[in-house]
């Protein structure tokens, strides 16, 4: 650009946001904003509220914006309140905190329709830090609406004089999204996926997610248990088991320390030692993110999935934490023995703390004493005894004092399945008997029309597993003895008429439930198909349309070459749309030109109507108030949107009589 033209540049004045702008920024802002407000800390959502409204009534009163020396006082202060609530300026939290600080304040700052085009473009990416948090079918839906709008605003920002019809606007909008469908599904299918996440997930980005523990006392699952997030969803390749053979294994806890059970550093295997008694049960699992390593699968696991491990007491882990959705293909015997060919380590079997329930440690040895070396004899007692003194399965049990297993068989005798399996294990070391305490899930709600099982994370169960000579480790659940309806039919139907129920155990109507199933069955399928394409995914779906070769460089061939033809196919529709439009407005003036052709004055390349008339006028003074009846007609049906079509009858008209 020479020295002039860019001095002419600075020169021209820059168009100043309008009140009508003002309000479409700030309107959509909110609106992609406000799924945060229930995550972002209580002063800062209402800060943001503030400077929105604060901004529409200065535009509205054409008031003067605040000074600069308070935006920045405002924006030291503001980061330093989110440094002081999140301890850090990064991560998912208080990065989605800064970002709608800054938006606000830019907000407060925005003079120029330049402005207002850089705030569209950080909306842009204000949507996407919706997805942090939720993926689902709604929050996708809300967010397209959303840039929907926003692209809208974009397009008001480029009107010197803003548009009257503000239809045609978000018409508009909508039409310029559409076209860009087909490279959204080309983007999708062809850009190279890579087996895992392209960057590491914040250290709060999992914080809020409900699952298992690797450790377990007395009030831990029975919380759990109102929780009516989706743990995992299996399928079955054949029919799905009973309910009570559907024990899905977790975390397994050996170590005690008087209150509270605990996983411990366990050596691999790299193939499952396991005795086979019947044909293996065929599923697949779609786990959802928990940021643990734990696999869940029924007990017991008869095979390791691909990128995962398995400990010595048969506990699936994944190789890295499960920050993502994740999917793999199982197998599991339901009639098995492991561990019959060696003794436990007695010293980690057997531990217990010191100084803790000395009643039951008094009633193992009486055991010990009565039946001798007969472990199954004693594992048959004390399930009697559980099952004959009137214990009683709750969700709220009374509290335990520090010797909590004396408290709960000898006092209080109503607890849940940790108290159970926590309460047996430990009088079954008392007692000389290898034990352990196993942590998982136990049932599921199917869902005949996506013909899955659905596990929630009110299933949470704990069970124990105890060591038999000959027989190995084998699963004893007491729990069983206390309240067999738990395995049969689920906690709703283990817990008296009077319990409270979590609100996905409510009974409900038979037409609620089964659009709560057919949601679930969408929400599947959505999480499958778009949430679900993955590196295997998209490597089994190109092979199966002939494309054996899958590396980065032949997919981004692909990508380019089908982006390329489609864009040259949208270019080439929107053309020929154009040229199938008849202009008649313009036809009339060019019959009017050719007139003036004809008459000797040629209208010429770089002169515009008004122009032309004027030089027209100069040329035959007598046909001036024709010419420029013409000319004002057929520049208001051009450009003007307000005129109605019936004025066009009059143009041509007025052409027909105008001679030279």
């Amino acid at each position: 650009m020479s020295g002039a033209a860019a001095k002419a540049a600075a020169a021209m004045p820059i168009a100043a946001i309008s009140l009508r702008s003002t309000v479409w920024i700030a309107v959509t802002l909110a609106l992609i904003a406000a799924p945060h407000a229930e995550r972002l800390p209580l002063w800062l959502s209402g800060l943001a509220a503030t400077f929105c409204a604060w901004r529409l009534y200065i535009a509205r009163m054409r008031l003067e914006l605040p000074a600069r020396w308070l935006m920045v006082s405002i924006v030291f202060a503001g980061a330093l309140a989110i440094y002081l609530q999140s301890r850090t300026l990064f991560g998912r939290d208080a990065g989605v905190a800064l970002l709608v600080l800054m938006i606000s304040l830019k907000l407060m700052e925005t003079r120029t329709q330049r402005d207002g085009m850089m705030l569209a473009f950080i909306g842009y990416f204000l949507v996407i830090t919706n997805f942090f948090y939720s993926q689902s079918i709604p929050t996708a839906l809300y967010l397209l609406a959303c840039v929907w709008l926003i692209t809208a605003t974009m397009m008001g920002l480029q009107y010197t004089q803003p548009p009257a019809d503000t239809r045609s606007q978000l018409r508009t909008a909508a039409v310029m999204l559409a076209q860009c469908v087909p490279l959204m599904l080309v983007f999708f299918v062809l850009f190279p996926r890579v087996q895992g996440p392209l960057w590491g997930m914040p250290s709060d980005a999992f914080a809020g997610v409900t699952g298992m523990s690797d450790t377990m006392s007395p009030g831990t699952l029975n919380k759990l248990v109102y929780s009516e997030d989706v743990a995992f969803r299996a399928t079955f390749a054949d029919r799905v088991p009973p309910q009570n053979r559907l024990y899905w294994r977790g975390p397994v806890l050996m170590d005690y320390d008087g209150r509270t059970w605990s996983a411990a550093p366990r050596a691999m295997r790299n193939q499952v030692e396991l005795d086979r008694r019947a044909n293996p049960v065929r599923y697949t699992v779609t786990l959802e993110p928990h940021n643990r390593r734990w696999l869940f699968a029924l007990d017991m696991a008869g095979l390791i999935p691909p990128r995962a491990n398995l400990t010595v007491d048969h506990q699936l882990l994944s190789q890295t934490p499960v920050n993502s959705r994740l999917r793999y293909d199982m197998e599991s015997y339901l009639d098995y023995s492991f561990g019959a060919d060696g003794n436990p380590n007695p010293v980690r079997m057997l531990a217990m703390p010191r100084g803790f329930n000395p009643q039951t440690r008094e009633l193992g040895l009486k055991l010990r004493e009565q039946y001798g070396t007969n472990n199954e004899a004693i594992m048959s007692a004390v399930l009697t005894l559980l099952r004959e003194q009137k214990f009683v399965y709750t969700l709220e049990p009374p509290l335990l004092g520090a010797h909590a297993v004396d408290d709960f068989l000898f006092k209080t005798r109503a607890g849940f399945c940790e108290h159970f399996a926590s309460a047996f294990a430990f009088l079954m070391r008392s007692a000389g008997v290898p034990s352990r305490v196993v942590t998982g899930y136990l049932g599921g709600e199917y869902n005949a029309l996506g013909d899955y099982l659905i596990v929630r994370q009110s299933d949470a169960h704990a069970w124990t597993e105890v060591w038999l000579p000959n027989r190995g480790w084998v699963r004893v659940d007491p729990t069983n003895s206390v309240s067999p309806a738990r395995a049969e039919g689920g906690l709703a139907a283990a817990l008296p008429e009077s319990a409270v129920l979590p609100r996905s155990l409510l009974p409900s109507t038979p037409l609620f439930h089964q659009l709560s199933l057919t949601l679930d069955s969408i929400a599947n399928a959505w999480n499958q198909t778009v949430l679900g394409y993955n590196f295997e995914t998209q490597r089994a779906l190109l092979t199966r349309a002939g494309f054996d070769d899958t590396s980065w460089r032949t997919l981004a061939i692909f990508m380019i070459a089908a982006t390329g033809i489609i864009t040259l196919l949208i270019a080439l529709l929107t053309l020929r749309n154009r040229a199938g439009q008849r202009d008649f407005a313009l036809e009339a003036y060019r019959q009017f030109c050719d007139k003036a052709t004809r008459a000797g004055i040629p209208r010429r390349d770089t002169e515009g109507p008004l122009d032309f008339a004027r030089r027209l006028a100069a040329a035959k003074p007598s046909a001036a108030p024709a010419a420029g009846a013409i000319t004002n007609l057929y520049v208001a049906l051009r450009y003007d949107k307000n005129n109605k079509n019936n004025r066009l009858q009059e143009l041509r008209k007025r052409v027909r009589q105008f001679a030279l």
